[in-house]
């Protein structure tokens, strides 16, 4: 009787796991709820995406894609897409678990997206800006010579019609698939960039989490002004790396927005729902001072 009831046990528990989790089992579409990651309570998926993907409870803010991020930015019906159809190519036939040609075809069927970044000119609040928004999901928002061209292209774009610049970073780095390629582009949208400056453009750069790698170490960190939204990892290295280096413990946070901007590396540290009207007023400010 032991044994039988031992093997009805296991019989059950492999209906179970065939059946899917319970949620799947009671015909409750599994997408309706979704746990946080960092307080772990499960919120109702409308309801975090009615709140900017910021969880209700401990303000944890869930990555956005890049389309998200422009409609939460940009007022309705005025951006106008740039050079959507800039593709990758693989020209060195990078092959490591999968050749980087294959990667980069996933990746354009996972978001829907060309490359890592989407380029384009709208207006905030009334404002005409010129604005660059990373999408992670893309190859981890990794920067490589479609992703330095369009940081680049938009740069000349506001240069030219002398408008501010807006760019939302998200990246693990540069894409090592493309080798000098892509570590060229630092070099390029540092030089775009300064020709901003040069003339007296705006250029506002944001950056989420993470941003790391080559993109910290170029554009994302050469703004006029340098803002962060809260918990968002900054860096060249991983923390992980740096202990590992340098056989030391970091102090806590360290390299989070809240740390670099105790220590002056980040100027204003801003919750997404009130990202917007921060820029409002940056964008304001600017205005301002080159009409004194």
């Amino acid at each position: 009787m032991a044994k039988l009831a031992l093997h009805q046990w296991f019989q059950k528990r492999k209906l179970e796991k065939e059946a899917g989790p319970a949620s799947e089992r009671l015909d409750i579409p599994g997408n309706l709820w979704i746990k946080c990651t960092k307080c772990q309570v499960a919120i109702f998926a409308k309801d975090l995406d009615a709140n900017l993907k910021v969880c209700p409870k401990c303000g944890y803010h869930f990555k956005l894609s890049a389309r998200e991020r422009i409609e939460a930015t940009i007022d309705p019906e005025t951006f106008t897409e740039i050079s959507p159809f800039l593709h990758s190519k693989d020209f060195l036939g990078f092959v490591d678990s999968a050749p980087y040609s294959q990667r980069i075809l996933k990746s354009e069927e996972k978001t829907g997206l060309a490359d890592a970044i989407v380029i384009g000119e709208g207006e905030l609040h009334g404002i005409e800006v010129g604005i660059g928004v990373m999408d992670f999901s893309f190859m981890g928002g990794s920067m490589g010579s479609v992703v330095g061209e369009k940081v680049t292209r938009i740069a000349e774009i506001c240069l030219d019609k002398k408008i501010p610049l807006i760019i939302f970073s998200s990246s693990g780095g540069a894409r090592m698939q493309e080798g000098i390629m892509s570590l060229m582009q630092m070099a390029k949208t540092s030089a775009a960039l300064s020709r901003l400056r040069s003339a007296a453009i705006p250029y506002l750069s944001i950056m989420t989490d993470p941003t790391t790698g080559g993109t910290t170490a170029s554009f994302a960190m050469l703004g006029d002004l340098n803002i962060a939204e809260p918990g968002a990892l900054i860096g060249f290295a991983g923390p992980r790396v740096i202990e590992q280096t340098i056989r030391q413990k970091l102090p806590p946070g360290f390299q989070r927005a809240e740390f670099l901007e105790k220590h002056g590396m980040v100027d204003i540290v801003s919750e997404r729902g009130k990202m917007k009207e921060e820029l409002k007023k940056v964008l304001h400010f600017f205005e301002n001072a080159a009409k004194t």
